[in-house]
């Protein structure tokens, strides 16, 4: 250590040199008050009725002042993008740049200079300070920092996406929607905050955070790697998700777009070579073959996704298809202009590239029975779909002019001859109605110049309406009367057997207090609608025919559909059971209970 060199003290009469000071008259310099500054931004105030948990502030302190405390009173729902998690903040660590504020998607978060102080009991040493809009004497103050324009942190509009025209689609089947551009891509990707109440959402769960971040580093591949970490139909739902991630995305809570991923999802696989999404596909593929065996039934998403995660695991799959192609109702309910057929046959091509085997227009029940499957197998599959539509059974439905959406939309694709109405009437407010309904309307405009489509449904727009809003938007563009809150009554067929239309009356209520299925109805408001085909498009149910008599027997069975455990188990051993005809028709379900009973066989198989 480097020696120090002290000063010379001096004399020890240095002090009485400050008796000089005594006789002269101070100098005092009087201060003024000093209010508060106005930039002093206090405690934070946090609304729990506003808050959805999504953690954004958390995640941008960087003195990790605040931690998601959970509160088990708050209910949460994954669907709405509700988390019961509310911020605790250390005041030893905060540093008031009320980053939290700018960031916080809801406006939750304001920050206060009015303080409260309590005590806990008769404690005077134990005490918290609690900031209130209003102290105790009743006067309102200023709040400390309240998020503005100028401080906002989010990006609240979502990039537009492009379309064609309502006059430039309506006569054919091509893609509607553009697709995002590179910019645009990049700026949507820009406002994501990573909260993952997106993922928390989504059934299968897809890594959008992690894809979106992908995205906007320009790393597309990585982005895809991401996807097929848990879909392998991404180019389908980049397309016609229900994208529930959507609804819960926390911009979309406040005031704000939520983030657009399922067209981030579509731009990414659009714009990554099929040779390259094969090799990510095939990544992590066991190399030794397991000796096990199974059969699927059915080529649609779920089926196929168990098969795709089976084969990575070393089983050999046998998926056995009774169409001609693979896809299910993605291929055979879902309109081209909607998912164009290259992009799901591109998601199947990857799917056979990992060892998938399917066999087309084989019918099980017909041409192999369930036992047969069973015999030549570890395990067997159930995953057929909702191929059945469902039927009103008003008077004058057995007619041959009233038929089913689901059946017209397998026949379109599939290249069938079917005689175009000049005027229809859809019963039915769900997609697929609105799917058969615009797929007419093209075929009407490409035969006889106009569109002459009624969709008759139950429920009001606007507030119980079934389909989605863009599709309802979409089919008003292109001609399509929409007439909400009407019941189908009957099928007048005239005296020659000839439909002459649909009689419906007004709807007052659809269901009763106890939630169930009762429709009420206003018979007075009552109208006819004029047409040459009645298509009913009210729901579809599985045909299960195909089990066979003795299984169907074996099998427990609830409200007409199988029953299985949280794994998609049934009650026989061997046969497990998944997508549609288990959950409804939803892809981004199909293809999480995929994963769940390709997971469950596997575990079977082992032990």
């Amino acid at each position: 250590m480097k020696k120090i060199d002290y000063k010379d003290k001096g004399s020890i009469l240095n002090p009485l040199k400050n008796l000089q000071f005594f006789a002269r008259k101070p100098v005092t310099e009087i201060l003024q008050p000093r209010p508060a500054s106005a930039s002093y931004r206090g405690f934070h105030i946090n609304d729990l009725d506003k808050c959805i948990g999504c953690s954004s502030c958390q995640k941008i302190c960087d003195n990790a002042a605040i931690t998601m405390v959970e509160i088990p009173s708050i209910e949460e729902d994954a669907s709405k993008g509700l988390r019961n998690l509310r911020p605790a903040i250390d005041y030893g660590r905060c540093c008031w740049c009320a980053l939290c504020v700018d960031i916080c998607p809801t406006g939750a978060i304001e920050m206060s200079r009015e303080y409260v102080h309590t005590c806990d009991g008769d404690e005077t040493d134990s005490y918290f300070i609690l900031p209130q809009e209003t102290g105790i004497h009743g006067l309102t103050f200023e709040k400390g920092w309240t998020k503005t324009a100028d401080s906002d942190l989010l990006d609240r509009k979502r990039r537009p996406m492009g379309e064609m025209l309502p006059a430039a689609r309506i006569d054919n089947f091509d893609e509607i929607v553009d697709g995002f551009t590179l910019e645009m891509a990049v700026a949507e990707a820009s406002r994501c905050v990573d909260c993952g109440l997106c993922e928390d959402a989504c059934p299968a769960p897809m890594h959008a955070p992690n894809y979106i971040r992908s995205i906007y580093e320009g790393n597309l591949e990585q982005a895809v790697q991401w996807m097929y970490e848990t879909n392998p139909f991404s180019h389908v739902c980049g397309r016609v998700c229900t994208h529930i991630c959507e609804t819960a995305c926390s911009l979309g809570h406040g005031d704000s777009d939520p983030i657009a991923i399922r067209w981030l999802k579509r731009y990414a696989m659009d714009n990554v070579s099929k040779t390259k999404i094969k090799q990510i596909a095939r990544k992590g593929k066991a190399r030794k073959k397991s000796g096990k065996s199974i059969a699927v039934v059915g080529a649609g998403p779920a089926g196929l996704t168990a098969a795709f995660d089976l084969v990575k695991k070393g089983h050999k799959v046998t998926v056995y298809e009774s169409l001609p192609k693979a896809g299910g109702m993605t291929r055979y309910g879902i309109p081209n202009y909607r998912l164009p057929e290259d992009r799901l046959d591109q998601d199947i091509e990857v799917i056979q590239s990992v060892g998938v085997e399917i066999n087309y227009n084989i019918k099980v029940g017909v041409d192999i029975s369930m036992a047969q499957l069973q015999k030549d197998n570890d395990a067997v599959i159930m995953a057929i779909g909702m191929q059945n539509g469902r039927s009103t059974r008003i008077p004058g439905s057995d007619h041959k002019a009233v038929v089913k959406a689901v059946d017209l939309l397998r026949m379109i694709p599939k290249g069938d001859k079917f005689r175009v109405p000049k005027s229809a009437v859809v019963i039915g407010g769900g997609n697929v109605a609105m799917d058969i309904a615009r797929s007419l309307a093209r075929l009407q405009k490409q035969k006889y110049g106009k569109v002459n489509i009624t969709v008759t449904a139950l429920e009001q727009l606007g507030k119980t309406f079934l389909a989605d809003d863009e599709e309802v938007t979409e089919s008003r563009e292109e001609g399509i009367e929409i007439l909400d809150c009407r019941g189908p009554r009957a099928c007048e067929i005239d005296d020659k057997g000839k439909l002459k239309g649909l009689h419906s009356v007004k709807v007052i209520s659809i269901f009763d207090e106890q939630g169930r299925f009762a429709p009420k109805y206003d018979e007075s408001d009552a109208q006819f609608h004029s047409a040459e085909m009645v298509i009913e498009a009210i729901g579809q149910m599985s045909d299960v025919s195909i089990l066979g008599d003795d299984l169907t027997e074996q099998l427990e069975w609830n409200r007409g559909r199988i029953k299985i455990n949280e794994n998609g188990a049934t009650s026989v051993a061997w046969l497990w059971s998944a997508g549609d005809m288990v959950k409804g028709p939803d892809v981004i379900n199909a293809v999480a209970d995929g994963h769940r009973v390709a997971t469950d066989i596997d575990q079977y198989l082992q032990n």
